[in-house]
């Protein structure tokens, strides 16, 4: 009983022995990293940015001077520059936000004008004026509701518009400015209130950093039945904080 003991314990060594050398004959596995996982771009945050651009559409600067007149536009265009400021939040593929914006403008045309009153010129006294028509800046305040994918951003926006309209007339023939009453004088500038709508993608090229291109459509208010609106189209830099 004690030889077949011994004979065993015996075995048992030589076969540990010989597992162990055959282990260390194996070649060592190569180590894997861990996969990488791709940084998903966060749009959540408060931002400043500079923005501009070019705007062109339709004023009536008689409407400025008065509103017994006949309504009637003629075409404006020009560049634009200001600043932005804004927050926004995301949740999933949704962003939603607010923004404001103030640009200066120098959006402006000028037309050859005989203005009437109850669709009838000053009997015998026509007036002819040479009007210039600037809008001198736009101001909005807007919300903000777009798709991410990544660092992309496409989104809708829409609100409210405060554009600053100037016009100025010069008597080319007839009566002059001041002359009956019906012109008191031919400068007048005015805020407008409005309405302000577009489209726009961004795209974040740095983790704070982004950059877009806007089309907005404004409409000025407040000025009889209104033919002032401005188209715009608008790149900026933007960054969140």
């Amino acid at each position: 009983m004690k030889k077949i003991l011994v004979s065993t314990s015996a075995a048992m060594a030589l076969l540990t022995t010989s597992l162990v050398a055959q282990a260390a004959d194996l070649p060592a596995k190569a180590y894997v990293p861990a996969p990488v996982v791709a940084q998903v771009y966060n749009w959540t945050g408060f931002y400043v940015g500079v923005n501009g651009g070019y705007g062109w559409g339709t004023q009536d600067p008689l409407t400025l001077f008065s509103n017994r007149f006949d309504r009637s536009s003629f075409n404006i265009s020009g560049g634009m520059f200001g600043g932005t400021i804004g927050a926004q939040i995301q949740q999933g593929y949704v962003v939603l936000g607010i923004e404001g914006d103030l640009d200066w403008a120098n959006i402006k045309g000028n037309t050859i004008s005989t203005p009437t009153i109850g669709g009838l010129v000053l009997p015998g006294l026509p007036i002819t004026l040479n009007i210039a028509a600037n809008t001198g800046a736009i101001g909005t305040a807007r919300i903000r509701a777009g798709v991410a994918m990544n660092n992309w951003l496409f989104y809708a926006t829409g609100g409210a518009a405060f554009v600053k309209e100037s016009a100025n007339g010069t008597s080319i023939a007839g009566v002059a400015c001041g002359s009956l009453g019906v012109f008191p004088n031919c400068s007048a500038s005015s805020w407008r209130p409005g309405l302000a709508a577009g489209l726009g993608v961004e795209w974040g090229f740095a983790q704070n950093w982004s950059a877009k291109l806007e089309y907005l459509y404004i409409e000025a208010l407040g000025s009889g039945v209104s033919t002032d609106h401005i188209n715009t189209i608008r790149g900026g830099i933007n960054y969140r904080f």
